[in-house]
């Protein structure tokens, strides 16, 4: 079955009343007839069968062997990250949510975890950092908010070769466009707040797996930590998966054009944007993907554009998230990711003239004009 029929029509669709729209199983416990006499469900914490319906299907778009559902992203990374048995030396994009980055720099260290942070589209230098307490490579691809590229079947081969597991963030471009476990990936990670449920409405996170193995792991490390999503959430992500595939290329086709406009644009210094077929990533992109997204990141000349163009946009929000199907701008150095230290941002680039879009579905040349608009004062 394709993606596009797929996201509507999942596999376990028939239900006692025969409700096109997965019911919302609102309750915290169930009810068994007797000891020999049970259901698959007896407590939501560890399966609810909105969820379940949710986390199969997200399980069949990723050809996972298990998704499972959480109440946000960073609690889906916060668990993952557990797979690891410390003491353990992890590799890890350097380009990273600024959420992830606070987690792993922090956090994840008092549990006995040493991180590199790296180019891990330099594969030389993450064969270089490779130590023999490596246990795990993590990266994110496009990663945020720099949109830079990393090769998941090459870093997979490197994991495979050392015994390593392999972590793919996968948010970006979802699986309507890159599928990371098919490319070699053990498990892929989302935040299901963005694309995936797409209206802003709703927070979630996703663990996907492939391997039986690590799926026993995940499911006792699922049940004992308990952050898994509600009923009324899990329905509101599946029903944004229905529109995954028309958002996605509306987005798409939406962030050429804007990406585009700024590149002409003489105010603007740099342009972040994979699907440019000068970005020294684009091949790589092609090659393991099938679409670039919605976003879009570029620097402005001055910094006084800044605080022109947030308070002067009326199409474009000034808001912190992305990959719903309104247009978004967002300010990371004081929002997204405020809590890395200053010179991390500043070598990369990451400054006071730095601004990140997440595209909507709107009209393109409304989203152009409004940027427009928002540059034409003096500064």
């Amino acid at each position: 079955m394709n993606i596009e029929t797929l996201c509507l029509h999942s596999i376990d669709k028939r239900n006692e009343y025969g409700c096109l729209t997965t019911p919302i199983y609102q309750t915290s416990t169930f009810v068994h007839e007797g000891v020999e006499d049970t259901s698959q469900y007896s407590y939501s914490r560890l399966a609810n069968p909105t969820r379940s319906h949710l986390e199969n299907l997200v399980a069949r778009l990723e050809n996972g062997e298990k998704a499972y559902a959480f109440s946000s992203g960073m609690a889906a990374i916060s668990t993952a990250i557990k797979l690891i048995k410390p003491p353990a030396h992890i590799i890890a994009s350097d380009d990273l949510y600024g959420g992830s980055i606070r987690l792993f720099s922090n956090d994840a260290l008092s549990y006995g975890y040493e991180f590199d942070f790296i180019d891990t589209s330099d594969l030389e230098l993450v064969k270089s950092k490779i130590k023999d307490n490596t246990k795990a490579i993590y990266i994110e691809t496009p990663s945020n908010p720099l949109m830079h590229v990393s090769d998941i079947q090459a870093i997979s081969d490197i994991a495979k070769k050392n015994d390593l597991l392999f972590f793919v963030d996968n948010t970006f471009l979802t699986p309507y466009y890159q599928r990371p476990l098919d490319l070699g990936a053990d498990i892929v990670v989302h935040s299901g707040t963005k694309f995936l449920g797409g209206h802003n409405d709703a927070l979630a996170g996703f663990v996907v797996v492939k391997d039986k193995a690590i799926d026993e792991r995940l499911a006792y490390l699922y049940k004992t930590v308990g952050a898994c999503l509600a009923p009324f959430d899990s329905f509101l992500i599946e029903r944004g998966i229905k529109t995954l595939p028309i958002r996605m290329d509306r987005i798409s086709q939406n962030a050429k054009a804007v990406a585009q406009w700024l590149r002409n644009n003489p105010n603007v210094n740099k342009v972040y944007y994979v699907g440019f077929e000068d970005n020294k990533d684009y091949e790589i992109s092609k090659k393991q993907s099938t679409g670039f997204g919605g976003m879009i990141s570029f620097e402005v000349k001055k910094s006084a554009y800044v605080s022109q163009i947030l308070r002067n946009v009326k199409v474009f929000q000034y808001a912190e998230s992305l990959g719903g199907v309104e247009s978004l701008i967002t300010f990371p150095k004081k929002q997204t990711h405020a809590d890395v230290p200053k010179e991390i941002l500043e070598a990369k680039g990451i400054n006071d003239r730095f601004l990140r879009i997440s595209v909507g579905i709107e009209n393109e040349q409304d989203l152009i004009e409004d940027l427009e608009q928002a540059f034409k004062d003096e500064v």
